[in-house]
């Protein structure tokens, strides 16, 4: 675990009520994700991914356990700042890109700074963005004029727009082909490379996760695996 994470859990564990039953999604994990780490979240349907995804986006607290954001306990966290941290820290990569279909690749990235005050540096932040992600010359398409891989791009720069320090990608490969999901993980290593941006991807696809730095293999809610790859993604040592 990194001495330096930004977010860490100890012992973190996460229960539902479902009517009379009590499901327990995590059972006391610990994690850290620190400055640009590359970390795939792997492991069968109902093995606890979205849980953890949504205790690192800060849409959840622990049960039991503890999860601190730079050393805060976000369980003390009003629902105000839970907000604020979320905007401030975390950026939301989704499979199924969720762009507005009437606004612009541009408008599109100013989205969620659209009740900021600073319309004027929005608009420029979200051009440099675009142009950051290889899409200056697209910023006022809508995305039905976008192929999949510029609409994840679009997504990718929407989510950089309030310069997060964490990257949570839900499957960001799984509706592209291989070539253009390429592109995407290149993209995360730039950004990781040049911004210090930490990503943390959850997917099935065994080729994503051997891009990434650490692979944390959850099963039943439990960590079973979180250990750097042996191979990169052609296959050198």
């Amino acid at each position: 675990m990194p001495e330096n994470a930004i977010i860490r859990g100890e012992d973190v564990v996460k229960e539902y009520e479902t009517g009379d039953t009590v499901v327990r999604a995590l059972k006391g994990i610990d994690f850290g994700i620190g400055p640009a780490d590359f970390v795939a979240v792997v492991g069968p349907s109902g093995s606890g991914k979205s849980t953890l995804l949504n205790l690192l986006g800060l849409l959840d607290v622990p049960t039991s356990g503890t999860v601190r954001l730079r050393d805060e306990d976000v369980a003390t966290f009003s629902d105000a700042r839970a907000t604020r941290e979320r905007k401030r820290t975390i950026g939301f990569v989704f499979q199924q890109f969720y762009l507005i279909p009437t606004l612009t690749a541009l408008e599109n990235v100013e989205m969620p700074r659209m009740l900021d005050r600073t319309p004027k540096r929005t608009r420029e932040r979200a051009r440099t963005l675009l142009e950051r992600v290889g899409l200056g010359e697209r910023l006022d398409h809508y995305p039905d004029e976008l192929s999949g891989g510029q609409k994840q791009r679009v997504a990718v720069a929407r989510a950089l727009i309030n310069d997060p320090a964490i990257l949570l990608a839900d499957e960001p490969t799984g509706n592209l082909d291989r070539a253009t999901g390429d592109s995407i993980l290149d993209l995360f290593d730039e950004l990781r490379a040049e911004e210090d941006v930490a990503v943390v991807t959850v997917t099935h696809d065994d080729y994503v996760a051997a891009a990434a730095d650490r692979v944390v293999n959850l099963v039943d809610g439990e960590v079973r695996d979180d250990e750097p790859m042996a191979t990169d993604p052609g296959g050198g040592a």
